[in-house]
């Protein structure tokens, strides 16, 4: 079996950072696509930042230019780096994958969700 542990969430003020991790755990499987998605209290989730095994990256307009998606495949992480945070950052973070267990199908799996709060 495997799973996502999320890490890095918290309270900051407006234009501070924030990293976030999330690690897979578990053994024989392999990891494609990793991604960030949030939610707001009363909004639905969206997707913040993915990206490929290769390394290729995309992002939701409203983050461009502040976070930055990364991932080392040897310790099976993705993060987020977080800046010039804004209230409307605010959301519980989730982290995402695209994963296949030996020998079985690509299946996608979710962390159990971080909270990031943006506030002064």
């Amino acid at each position: 079996q495997v799973q996502l542990v999320e890490s890095g969430g918290g309270l900051v003020q407006p234009g501070g950072s924030l990293r976030l991790s999330c690690a897979a755990s578990g053994s024989d499987f392999s990891i494609y696509a990793m991604g960030w998605y949030r939610q707001a209290p009363g909004k639905q989730r969206e997707l913040v930042a993915i990206i490929t095994i290769s390394g290729r990256t995309n992002y939701v307009d409203s983050v461009k230019g502040r976070f930055t998606i990364s991932r080392d495949n040897a310790k099976n992480t993705v993060y987020l780096q977080m800046n010039s945070l804004k209230p409307e950052d605010t959301a519980v973070y989730y982290c995402n994958a695209d994963i296949r267990l030996i020998l079985g199908t690509v299946n996608n799996y979710w962390g159990q969700g971080t909270q990031v709060t943006v506030s002064s």
